[in-house]
């Protein structure tokens, strides 16, 4: 592939853009600068520097992210800062057959929510993460307002109904280990699900936290706001079926 079409498949500008970082003498590759736009190279596994920057070539971009609290999951924020501005602007950039340019978050967490968030440019994975009939599981850290007691792990197990819905939902797990925290299993992504099963049972979400989708747990090294990308494993993990309970 010529070097002008990598570097416009991971969102570094137009072609003509592309080609003229090139020329330029911006980009390099094994550490030597490579000025002929239309040099031909194996896309697979290519590392490169534009402005001094290192990339590694992705055919489809696959992120974690560490969502902070006070940002937005959207393109255009209402308040807060969106997270796509936590990311590099090539990410953002990424050509799709769509309208939408650069990867795309899979469902949201509120502005208050923090936790594990993934992006992707690749359609198919965003509906298979993203589809509740997937049944992908989510684990949420829980700070509630009031003492959890039996009766309301019972309740959540068991199944509530929410405003919109007369079709109860249920925890697919949930385990509490002090008084005022609560670990909780979705398979659904309802609007505001969790605070509003809490508040179905009596009680309200002070602090909430996504720990983990699907196998892939949030690392205790990835500090709020900051993003890695997904080995070939883990996207290989999340994309396995999800056994089905007994």
């Amino acid at each position: 592939m010529h070097l002008q079409d990598i570097l416009y498949t991971q969102g570094f500008g137009t072609r003509r853009v592309c080609a003229g970082l090139v020329q330029q003498g911006h980009v390099s590759v094994a550490g030597a600068a490579v000025t002929d736009p239309f040099a031909d190279l194996d896309p697979e596994g290519l590392l490169f520097t534009v402005q001094g920057t290192e990339w590694a070539c992705h055919e489809k971009a696959y992120l974690m992210l560490h969502k902070p609290a006070g940002t937005e999951c959207s393109q255009k924020p209402s308040t807060y800062p969106s997270i796509y501005t936590l990311l590099p602007s090539p990410l953002r950039l990424r050509p799709n057959k769509g309208a939408v340019q650069g990867v795309q978050a899979i469902g949201r967490l509120d502005q208050d929510t923090t936790g594990l968030l993934l992006l992707t440019d690749d359609g198919q994975f965003i509906h298979k993460m993203g589809s509740p009939k997937h049944h992908v599981p989510k684990v949420y850290e829980v700070t509630a307002k009031h003492p959890i007691d039996e009766a309301q792990i019972a309740k959540l197990l068991a199944g509530v109904v929410l405003d919109d819905d007369p079709k109860p939902v249920r925890a697919a797990a949930c385990e509490s280990d002090s008084p005022l925290h609560l670990r909780l299993t979705l398979t659904e992504g309802k609007y505001h699900q969790v605070k509003r099963m809490l508040a179905a049972v009596g009680n309200r979400v002070e602090g909430l936290h996504r720990s983990r989708i699907g196998g892939l747990a949030l690392p205790d090294d990835l500090a709020p706001g900051q993003w890695r990308w997904l080995t070939a494993e883990q996207v290989a993990q999340l994309r396995a079926p999800v056994p089905r309970a007994a």
